[in-house]
């Protein structure tokens, strides 16, 4: 089989995959259709709409755009039919019905962003970045019945540095993502349809801990400062900088601004029996007592402000040491 010969639908709305498509357009395999989410409303008064990334790149490179509200409708079904793709690419997209994944002779593969079995969900880089990880990666799995658990394909690994915010491990993955997709495409193409694949089950030894990576709400990201200097640390770090880590700063007489926190660093020094959450400044650092040692706080954003470095908020904000943030005791 040569690279023409094989129908690729690609699937997928952020810019996460984004990258991925391009590599295929531009390495000229042959994308017959692109399916990606209905365009979203924005704006304050939410009247305007916006495309997705994949959609703003699909359409300039002249591919042919579906965005079915669901799935399994049946007039979307008969399209995506139409096109007699041989194989379906998804990238950072959505829950597809057996009915979808099943359609193509060569199945429907997707990229994750983790080393599956590890980090099944619907985000995977945060929580590799908040639990510590040192190693994350990505991997090409054909789809199944359950979410994240069909047969690898192929698997990337991903150094996560001491330093690296959610965002570096974002990128990072964005550009391995993309090739080992077309690693993938290319194994493929040289089997003529087939691929060897390893299931996950075979993966996973007797005693290890799977870590899942659930959605994110806003509830998940408030910082719990009875926890280690370097369990918040990650935490941070973790969801830096979106959707962002914060806390309830409160006043002496008991009101509440959020604090949304951005970059912290391990101050390492022995908190000496300080309550949790208890403020501290040390010249022009801020520091927070954590259950072991007080953490430095280095990009902060009050609600309604913009975000800034813990210097300028320093000298705009006066008795800070009279406040507290909830330590969620």
């Amino acid at each position: 089989m040569e690279k023409k010969d094989l129908r690729i639908i690609f699937m997928g709305t952020p810019e996460f995959a984004v990258e991925t498509l391009r590599r295929l357009v531009e390495d000229e395999y042959n994308v017959v259709a692109v399916v990606t989410q209905p365009d979203k409303p924005v704006g304050r008064h939410q009247d305007t709409l916006q495309a997705p990334a994949v959609k703003q790149y699909a359409i300039e490179k002249g591919l042919p755009v579906l965005q079915p509200e669901k799935m399994k409708d049946p007039e979307f079904i008969e399209q995506l039919r139409s096109y007699e793709a041989n194989l379906q690419v998804v990238v950072a997209f959505r829950m597809l019905p057996e009915i979808v994944w099943a359609m193509p002779e060569y199945g429907t593969f997707n990229v994750h962003a983790a080393l599956l079995p590890q980090y099944r969900g619907a985000a995977p880089i945060n929580w590799a970045v908040i639990n510590g990880e040192k190693q994350t990666g990505v991997t090409t799995f054909f789809l199944d019945h359950d979410i994240d658990t069909g047969r690898i394909i192929m698997q990337k690994p991903f150094e996560i540095k001491e330093d690296y915010n959610v965002e570096d491990v974002y990128n990072g993955l964005m550009f391995l993502g993309a090739e080992i997709a077309i690693n993938t495409i290319d194994k493929i193409i040289e089997g003529n349809g087939h691929v060897e694949t390893l299931p996950q089950e075979e993966m996973i030894k007797t005693g290890d801990e799977l870590h899942l990576a659930p959605k994110i709400f806003k509830e998940t990201c408030e910082i719990k400062w009875n926890d280690t200097a370097d369990n918040i640390y990650n935490f941070v770090r973790g969801l830096s900088p979106y959707p962002g880590a914060w806390t309830n700063l409160i006043s002496p007489d008991g009101k509440t601004t959020v604090m949304k926190v951005f970059k912290t660093t391990k101050a390492m020094i022995p908190c000496n029996g300080k309550e949790c959450g208890e403020i501290m400044i040390f010249g022009n650092k801020l520091l927070i007592a954590t259950r072991n040692c007080w953490l430095q706080l280095d990009e902060i954003q009050l609600s309604g402000k913009k975000r800034m470095d813990a210097k300028t908020f320093l000298n705009g904000f006066r008795n800070i040491e009279e406040y507290k943030v909830k330590s969620n005791d």
